[in-house]
């Protein structure tokens, strides 16, 4: 039957069917934000009956454009609804065929929607490619000639976060984002900036839990860790790297566990529990024994010298003459190994820690000329970061309080110590060990 009641309403405000089709698109667009594309065709055959009981979307912009309280007033009702005479129909609901395109067109656009993305496998590996570029340069580069590009290619990273990807390439850019964030968080400790460093250790955090990493989040705890170490929290740093080895478990790759015991071993040594420390760093050399290759290397990596650094210290700082003399080995090794590997693997820092760490073994062992012959490999070098600094002005205490404080050799050292502490130069460009 024909829709005499819709028919009236058009004509009532002299509309063609194209220009009542072009109201009711205009009023679908602006609720749901979809363009339908119907046209006088449909409305043509919404008064011809063929179609009775469009889409809801539809029905309601009907209402609104010609400004009815409900349906029925348009002539509108589903098929399968009784007939006049009481009797239900036994014609089944017509599908309306404008309905479904439209039902198609939003499905096509949901696929085009999800097929969206600002990235592509050729951005995410060169990416890839400048993360670990940045890495390695930040072990033996200084730190203004890598800062900037870190904060440019962290910067990228935030802005495509901000656009649409598939969600595997989304993980991809927060692990990314994450490494950045990691190598801004040691640019700031390495700067004295401990609160900036906490905020991008935290980011750290977020990004490997977004990524589901559970590398990069066992890194987080691992710097996080560190820096506890450096204000003094000794306590916090071996809990965070507890916490490190927890978020980590069952990945299995890399060098990460031996990272996490060699911090925690220094950390328990540095609060007093010698026996635990020395536990921990066995531990740690075990792990060391089954590595496989790390998944970023430089910075992210935690080389066999470092370790062998890290042994000395904690070594030394458990004290005992059996364990100072554990140390002089484990110092002359991490030295030799730094010697011995590539000059762009070679952090300066750590070269310079192992070397004053012998010194500070040789002077408990009474073994004054080695302990001369180690500082000099340090005074002699071109330049310092703030961190040796503060090694050397601990080892100036410790000559002056010594039995061979009195020495003339002893002295000149001393002297030389403070001359170098002293440069202004340093004070201004301040740094914390690794």
């Amino acid at each position: 039957m024909a829709n005499e009641a819709l028919r009236r309403y058009r004509h009532a405000r002299r509309w063609t069917q194209s220009q009542a089709a072009e109201r009711v698109c205009a009023q679908v667009q602006a609720v749901t934000g979809r363009d339908p594309g119907l046209d006088a065709n449909w409305v043509s055959r919404l008064e011809r009956g063929v179609i009775t009981w469009p889409s809801s979307d539809y029905r309601a912009a009907l209402c609104a454009v010609f400004q009815v309280a409900g349906e029925a007033e348009l002539g509108l009702c589903p098929k399968w609804s009784a007939t006049p005479g009481g009797e239900p129909t036994a014609e089944a609901p017509a599908d309306d065929v404008g309905c479904l395109a439209a039902e198609a067109e939003l499905s096509a656009r949901l696929a085009r929607y999800a097929a969206e993305t600002n990235v592509n496998s050729l951005v995410l590996e060169q990416f890839d490619a400048d993360v670990e570029r940045l890495a390695q340069s930040f072990v033996s580069q200084p730190l203004h000639l890598t800062v900037p590009e870190i904060r440019t290619v962290r910067a990228e990273a935030f802005r495509l976060l901000e656009g649409r990807q598939h969600p595997g390439q989304t993980r991809h850019l927060y692990v990314i984002a994450g490494w950045l964030c990691g190598l801004a968080a040691h640019a700031a400790l390495d700067l004295g900036d401990r609160s900036s460093a906490a905020t991008h250790a935290r980011t750290v955090v977020q990004c490997a839990k977004i990524a589901e990493h559970s590398g990069l989040r066992s890194w987080a705890r691992s710097f996080q860790s560190l820096a506890a170490y450096w204000a003094g929290d000794y306590g916090r740093a071996a809990n965070l790297a507890r916490a490190g080895r927890e978020a980590g478990r069952g990945s299995g790759s890399g060098t990460i566990k031996a990272r996490l015991l060699s911090l925690e071993a220094r950390a328990l040594s540095a609060s007093g529990d010698g026996r635990d420390a020395l536990r921990a760093l066995t531990l740690a050399h075990e792990a060391r024994s089954i590595t496989e290759p790390d998944e970023l290397s430089g910075i992210f990596s935690f080389p066999e010298a470092k370790q062998w650094a890290y042994t000395g210290t904690t070594l030394l700082t458990v004290g005992g003459n059996e364990q100072i003399q554990r140390a002089i080995v484990a110092s002359n090794r991490a030295v030799a190994l730094y010697q011995a590997g590539p000059e762009g693997d070679r952090s300066p820092g750590d070269v310079h820690a192992a070397h004053l760490d012998l010194a500070t073994a040789y002077l408990a062992s009474g073994e004054v000329e080695e302990a001369g012959a180690e500082l000099s490999e340090v005074l002699d070098a071109d330049g310092y970061t703030a961190s040796i600094t503060i090694r050397l002005r601990k080892l100036a205490v410790l000559l002056g309080s010594g039995p061979y404080r009195d020495a003339q050799s002893v002295a000149d050292l001393r002297e030389h110590i403070h001359e170098v502490a002293a440069r202004p130069a340093l004070a201004s460009h301040p740094t914390e060990p690794r």
